[in-house]
C-alpha cells in the first residue's frame, strides 16, 4: 500500500491530491502548444487544436489547420481553415466545436470537422472587430461572451437561443482589460473584469465596482481570474503574487495563499470535488505546475514540456504533447483504505482479502476484528466506493474481490451498490480505452452529471456504434431508448455515404433495422434527401408503415402523386385531403384534374370538398367528366342556392332539365320542368291572389288555394299537374276541416261518391273534436268500416249490433275491447250471449 500512494500528495492536514497518466499521446505534434489556438471539451472530452492561427498567408501550405483528436489523441478531423482569423476557440455541450473569428462570426463544426451552421455576435462587433472571447456553460446551454475593440461586451447565454445582450460600459476603460471571466449567478450570465486594482461586474442592467473582502494591501493589478466548474467559486491572482480565494458572489474569503511569483501565469483553474470541503487552485507556468489552497504549503510539480489545463467537476486534465493526466483530490474512500498504516475496516478488509487468496491465517485475525467493531458492513461499503474511483481495472477488481469476500460473511446486505458498481466500472473501463479516449471518472458519470443516455450520444457522434450497442445491451437498456435510437442514428450516417449505390444503402439499412420497435424510416429518408439523394429517401419510405409518416417528406421532395397513392393507401381522408390541396397549389388545373380522373378515391373526396367550399370547381369537374346527371343536381341546388329572382331561378332549372335529359334520365328531366311550370304558376298566384306560394311544393300550393277558399284553382291545379282524385280529396278534407267549414264540408262529400270513402271523414271531425258531425258521417261508411267509424263516434251499442249482424269475430272483440263495466254491461253482455249462440251453431 505505501508503494500506492507514492504519487500522493499532502495539501494541509486534511487531503491529498494525486496525479497519473490517463494516455501517453501519439498525435505526433509539430509545433508546441503554445504556438496553436487549444480547445478542449470538458467530461473527457475531444481537444481542438488551430496551427498557425495568426498566419494570414493565402497560400495552402501556410494556411492554418484545424486538427480534432480524442482525448488520447487519436486523430477525427483535420482539415485547412479557409474563413477568416480565429481569435477564440470551445466546445459547446453538445460537443460542438465553436470558432469565433476576428469579424464576429462564430462557426460551428462537428466532432469530425462537418461544418453545421454560423452566426454573427452583431454589427457593432464587425465593425469593431474582436479582441477576446470566451466560451463557457450554463443549466441553459453553452455561451459566447466577446470582448470588442472598443473595449464593450457582448454576450450570449445561448448559443442554441441566440439572444444577444449588449453588457453596459465599464466607465473610463480605455485599454483591454488585464484579466476578465464569465460567471453565472442566480440563472443570469455575468462579466466580472479587473481594471488596474479594481474589479468590475457588468450584468445586463448595470457595471458595478466591487471588491474581493480580505484581499491583501498593496495589490495594483489582478493578472488572471479563474471561476469554478460550478461557478460557485472564484480565485483571483494578484501582482503581488497573492492568490485570492472565495465566493463567486465575492462576499466572502475562504483563503488567500502567496506563492511568492510575480510573473502572469499561463492558466490557474480550480481544483476540487463535489461535497469536498477541500478547495484548491492549479496554477501553471511555463514549467512549473503549483496546488494551492487553505495551507501554509503548496504542492509542485515540474513540467518537461509546454502543457494545457482542462477543469473537470472533480480535478484537472493536463496534456502535453506527450501525456495527458488526470490530477484530483484522493477521495475520502481511497484515503482510508490506503493511506500509510490505515486501521479503517475499509483497509483491514482488503488486507484480509489478500491474506486469504495467500490462504494465511491472517485473513481470519483481521475478519474478527472488523466483526468485533461491528464495521464489516462499512468496511464493504468503502471497498465498493474506492472501486469506483480508480482508474486502474486491476486495482478495481482488487477492491471489488475485498467486497465480494467481505459481503459473505453478512446476511443481510444489499447486492445493488454492488451490481451497479460492477456494471458501471465496466461501461467506464471500455469508453476510456486507448480507441474510444473517452476518459471519465465515476463521479462525473455516476452523479447524473453525464448520464447513460448522454454517454451513448457522445459514442454515437464518434461513430462508435458496436460499442455503444454493445452497452445498450450489457444495460439491459429499453429498445426505444438504447438500441433502436444507435441504429436510427447509424442509419442516418450510412445515408451519407455517397460511395455507395441507393440500393445497397437501403438493403443495408433494412436488412439491419428491420422491424426495430422506436425507428422511424421516415426520418432516416429525410436525413437522405437533405443529402441530396432524393431517391434513396424514396426507397426507404417504403419500409415506412406509418403513411402519416411517409406523405409529408414526399410533399417535401415535390412527388406529390406518390405521396397522393400512399394517402389513399393508409384511407387517412385526412391525409388526402392535404396531399390533394397541395396538389391544386402545385399544379395547373388541367393537370390537376387529370391526375383526380386517374384516382376515383381523391376524385370523390375533392367532389365532397368542393360541396362545400368550392361550387364553381365542381361544376368544372362534372363538365370535365361529362357527368350530366350529377352536373343537373348542381344546377338544381344552385338554382335554389344562388338565385333569388325567378326568372335566374327557372333558367338555371331549365339548364337542369337539359342535363337530365343528356343523361337519359327522363324522370328527372320531367320532374324538372313540372317544377318550372309551377313556379311560373306560383308567381302568377301571387301576383293575382296576393299571399305565399313560391317555393311551396305542389300538395302545399294545393292546400293553400283551398284554404283560401279557391276550390276551382285548386282544382284546376290538380287537373294540371295530374294530382289523383284520391289525393285531392284528402286535401280538401284536411284543409275544410282546418277551417272548420262544416258545410262546406258536406256539400263537398255529397258533390259526388267519394274515392276514399267516409271513414276519413269521420276520423277527421273526430280529430276537430265535433262528434256531431261525425256522425253525420258514420251512417254513410261501408259496412267493412261500419264498427270502426261507430266506436270513433262513441257509440258502442250500435258498433255491437252491427258486429253481431256481421257475425265477426274480430269486430266482436273490437266492440268487447271499447266496452267499460259500468256504462257498457249491458253492451258486453250481449255480445258474450252472441259468441255463445254462435259457438253452439
Amino acid at each position: 500500500m505505501d508503494c500506492y500512494t507514492a504519487n500522493w500528495n499532502p495539501l494541509g492536514d486534511s487531503a491529498f491530491y494525486r496525479k497519473y497518466e490517463l494516455y501517453s499521446m501519439d498525435w505526433d505534434l509539430k509545433e508546441e502548444l503554445r504556438d496553436c489556438l487549444v480547445a478542449a471539451a470538458p467530461y473527457g472530452g475531444p481537444i481542438a487544436l488551430l496551427r498557425n492561427p495568426w498566419r494570414k498567408e493565402k497560400t495552402a501550405s501556410m494556411r492554418p489547420v484545424l486538427d480534432i483528436y480524442s482525448a488520447s489523441g487519436m486523430p477525427l478531423a483535420s482539415l485547412l481553415w479557409k474563413s477568416g482569423p480565429v481569435v477564440s476557440l470551445g466546445w459547446s455541450a453538445e460537443e460542438e466545436l465553436l470558432c469565433v473569428q476576428e469579424d464576429g462570426a462564430v462557426l460551428v463544426y462537428g466532432l469530425h470537422g462537418d461544418f453545421r451552421r454560423h452566426f454573427s455576435m452583431g454589427n457593432e462587433v464587425l465593425q469593431n472587430r474582436v479582441l477576446d472571447a470566451r466560451i463557457f456553460h450554463t443549466e441553459f446551454g453553452s455561451g459566447v461572451a466577446i470582448l470588442t475593440g472598443a473595449h464593450r461586451f457582448t454576450l450570449s447565454a445561448n448559443v442554441g437561443d441566440l439572444k444577444l445582450r449588449r453588457m453596459p460600459e465599464v466607465p473610463g476603460l480605455q485599454s483591454a482589460p488585464s484579466c476578465w471571466t464569465t460567471l453565472c449567478q442566480d440563472r443570469v450570465a455575468q462579466i466580472l473584469l479587473a481594471v488596474g486594482p479594481d474589479l468590475y461586474l457588468l450584468d445586463h442592467a448595470a457595471c458595478s465596482a466591487v471588491t474581493p473582502p480580505g484581499l491583501a494591501p498593496g495589490v495594483s493589478s489582478f493578472l488572471q481570474m479563474a471561476v469554478s466548474f460550478t461557478y460557485r467559486h472564484l480565485a483571483l491572482f494578484t501582482d503581488t503574487g497573492y492568490i485570492w480565494m472565495g465566493t463567486a458572489s465575492l462576499k466572502e474569503k475562504l483563503c488567500e495563499f502567496n506563492c511568492n511569483i510575480r510573473a502572469p501565469p499561463k492558466q490557474m483553474v480550480w481544483c476540487s470535488r463535489p461535497r469536498s470541503k477541500e478547495r484548491a487552485v492549479v496554477v501553471a507556468w511555463e514549467r512549473r505546475l503549483m496546488v494551492v489552497g487553505d495551507a501554509p504549503e503548496s504542492i509542485q510539480f515540474v513540467l518537461d514540456e509546454d502543457s494545457y489545463l482542462v477543469p473537470e467537476l472533480d480535478g484537472v486534465r493536463i496534456f502535453s504533447r506527450s501525456t495527458h493526466e488526470f490530477l484530483h483530490e484522493v477521495p475520502v474512500a481511497s484515503e482510508e483504505i490506503f493511506k500509510i498504516a490505515s486501521m479503517a475496516p475499509g483497509a483491514l478488509l482488503l488486507e484480509a482479502q489478500k491474506e486469504y487468496e495467500k490462504e494465511s491465517q491472517k485473513a481470519d485475525e483481521y475478519l474478527r476484528e472488523i466483526q468485533e467493531l461491528g464495521q464489516l458492513t462499512q468496511a464493504v461499503q468503502q471497498c465498493i466506493e474506492a472501486a469506483g474511483h480508480e482508474h486502474q481495472p486491476d486495482m478495481q477488481k482488487s477492491l471489488l474481490r475485498a467486497a465480494s469476500f467481505g459481503k459473505c460473511f453478512l446476511d443481510r446486505f444489499p447486492p445493488d451498490s454492488f451490481v451497479h458498481m460492477c456494471q458501471d466500472l465496466r461501461v467506464l473501463n471500455a469508453v476510456r480505452d486507448y480507441h474510444i479516449g473517452i476518459p471519465l471518472t465515476y463521479r462525473k458519470y455516476r452523479y447524473k452529471q453525464l448520464t447513460i443516455q448522454v454517454l451513448l450520444d457522445r459514442l454515437v457522434l464518434r461513430r462508435l456504434y458496436p460499442l455503444a450497442i454493445q452497452i445498450c445491451e450489457y444495460l439491459r437498456l429499453p429498445e426505444v431508448q438504447g438500441v433502436s435510437r444507435i441504429l436510427a442514428h447509424w442509419a442516418c450516417y450510412k445515408v451519407q455515404q455517397k460511395d455507395v449505390s441507393d440500393e445497397d444503402v437501403a438493403r443495408a439499412i433494412n436488412q439491419k433495422l428491420g422491424d426495430t420497435p422506436g425507428v422511424s424510416y421516415s426520418d432516416i429518408a429525410a436525413r437522405a434527401y437533405g443529402c441530396g439523394r432524393t431517391e434513396l429517401a424514396i426507397k426507404l419510405l417504403e419500409y415506412e408503415p406509418r403513411s402519416g409518416e411517409q406523405v409529408p417528406l414526399l410533399l417535401k421532395m415535390k412527388r406529390s402523386k406518390l405521396a397522393l397513392s400512399k394517402a389513399i393507401e393508409s384511407g387517412d381522408t385526412d391525409l388526402v385531403f392535404t396531399v390533394l390541396l397541395h396538389l391544386k397549389n402545385e399544379l395547373n388545373r388541367g393537370d390537376f384534374f387529370m391526375t383526380l380522373r386517374n384516382q376515383p378515391m381523391a376524385l370523390s373526396l375533392y367532389r365532397q370538398f368542393c360541396k362545400h367550399q368550392e361550387l364553381e370547381t365542381l361544376k368544372d369537374l362534372y363538365n370535365q367528366d361529362d357527368n350530366h346527371q350529377e352536373l343537373g343536381s348542381f344546377h338544381i341546388r344552385a338554382s335554389y342556392a344562388a338565385e333569388e329572382r325567378i326568372e335566374g331561378r327557372v333558367a338555371a332549372l331549365q339548364t337542369a332539365a337539359d342535363a337530365f335529359y343528356k343523361a337519359k334520365n327522363e324522370f328527372a328531366a320531367k320532374a324538372t320542368e313540372d317544377q318550372m311550370r309551377l313556379l311560373r304558376l306560383q308567381r302568377r298566384l301571387e301576383d293575382e291572389l296576393g299571399g305565399q306560394f313560391l317555393d311551396l311544393s305542389l300538395h302545399d300550393t294545393a292546400t293553400t288555394l283551398i284554404l283560401g277558399g279557391h276550390n276551382k284553382r285548386a282544382e284546376q291545379l290538380a287537373r294540371d299537374f295530374r294530382i289523383p282524385d284520391k289525393r285531392l280529396w284528402w286535401l280538401k278534407l284536411t284543409a275544410l276541416a282546418d277551417l272548420e267549414d262544416w258545410e262546406e264540408l258536406e256539400k263537398f262529400s255529397k258533390s259526388k261518391k267519394s274515392p276514399i270513402g267516409y271513414l276519413p271523414f269521420v276520423e277527421i271531425c273526430m280529430k276537430q273534436h265535433n262528434k256531431y258531425e261525425a256522425k253525420k258521417y258514420a251512417s254513410r261508411v261501408g259496412p267493412e268500416q261500419k264498427v270502426k267509424a261507430l266506436l270513433l263516434v262513441g257509440d258502442v251499442a250500435q258498433a255491437a249490433d252491427v258486429a253481431i249482424e256481421h257475425r265477426n269475430e274480430a269486430e266482436l272483440s273490437l266492440v268487447l275491447s271499447h266496452c267499460t263495466g259500468a256504462t257498457d254491461g249491458a253492451t258486453a253482455d250481449k255480445i258474450q250471449r252472441a259468441r255463445a249462440q254462435a259457438q253452439k251453431k
